[in-house]
C-alpha cells in the first residue's frame, strides 16, 4: 500500500486527539506504520506558531492574521513531516488540516471560503487528504465535555461565544455536501468505542477499495 494521509475535523470537544490516539493503536497491531499529528504543530516551528495562534491572552488578534499563521504553520508541517512519513509509504493521521481553516476562518470568521482556500492553496500547493474524517457533534454538547475534561488544553477558540462554534458546525455540514467522496461523517455523540469502531470501519473500507496511483 502507498502512504495514506487521513485527517479527523470537528468542533471543539469532538474527541478526535483520542479516537486518532485509539486508531493508530489499532493499525500498528495490523502491521501498518503510522505517523499521529495535529495541526497547529506537530514539529518545532508550527508548535512555536501554535503557541501564538491559541494563546488565551491574545484576544486582539485580527482574522486574518489567524488565518496566515494557520497556513504557515501547515506548509512547514507538510513539508517537514507529512509529506515525507507519507512517501516512505506510511499511514499520516492528522488533527486538523485545511478544512479547519475553511470552517473556522473562512465562515465563523467571516472572511470567507474561497479567500480562505486562496492563502492555504500556496501553502499546501494543492496537496489534499485522501480522506477525511468528520466527528460530528452538536456545540453545545463539544463544549461540555471541554468542560468536563479537567485534563484538556483550554485554549482561545475554547472561549468563544457559542455563536462562533455554531457557525463552525454549520461550515463542517457545508463541506461535507462540497466534497463528499473524502468526507466521511462519523457520529461523535456515542461513546469512544462506538466512535473509534466507526471511524476504523471508514478507514479499513478505503484501505480495503485504494484504486490511486501508486507513489
Amino acid at each position: 500500500m502507498t502512504g495514506l494521509f487521513i485527517t479527523f475535523e470537528g468542533g471543539e470537544g469532538a474527541g478526535k486527539t483520542t479516537v486518532i490516539s485509539q486508531l493508530a493503536h489499532r493499525l500498528e497491531r495490523e502491521g501498518y506504520q503510522v505517523v499521529v499529528t495535529r495541526e497547529p504543530g506537530g514539529i518545532l516551528i508550527a508548535e512555536k506558531i501554535r503557541e501564538v495562534i491559541l494563546d488565551k491572552a491574545h484576544t486582539e488578534m485580527d482574522a486574518r492574521t489567524e488565518a496566515l499563521l494557520y497556513a504557515a504553520a501547515r506548509r512547514q508541517h507538510l513539508v517537514e513531516k507529512v509529506i515525507p512519513a507519507i512517501n516512505e509509504g506510511k499511514i499520516v493521521l492528522c488533527d486538523r488540516f485545511v478544512d479547519s481553516s475553511l470552517a473556522y476562518q473562512g465562515v465563523a470568521r467571516g472572511l470567507g471560503i474561497d479567500e480562505v482556500y486562496q492563502i492555504n492553496q500556496f501553502a499546501i500547493d494543492d496537496y489534499m487528504p485522501d480522506l477525511t474524517i468528520l466527528l460530528d457533534i452538536t456545540p453545545e454538547d463539544g463544549l461540555a465535555r471541554i468542560e468536563k475534561n479537567k485534563e484538556r488544553e483550554v485554549n482561545r477558540l475554547d472561549v468563544e461565544e457559542l455563536s462562533f462554534h455554531q457557525k463552525v458546525y454549520e461550515a463542517y455540514n457545508g463541506l461535507l455536501k462540497k466534497f463528499p467522496d473524502r468526507i466521511k461523517k462519523i457520529n461523535a455523540s456515542f461513546d469512544i468505542i462506538t466512535v473509534e469502531k466507526n471511524a476504523y470501519s471508514v478507514i479499513n473500507d478505503f484501505i480495503t477499495n485504494d484504486r490511486r496511483e501508486p507513489l
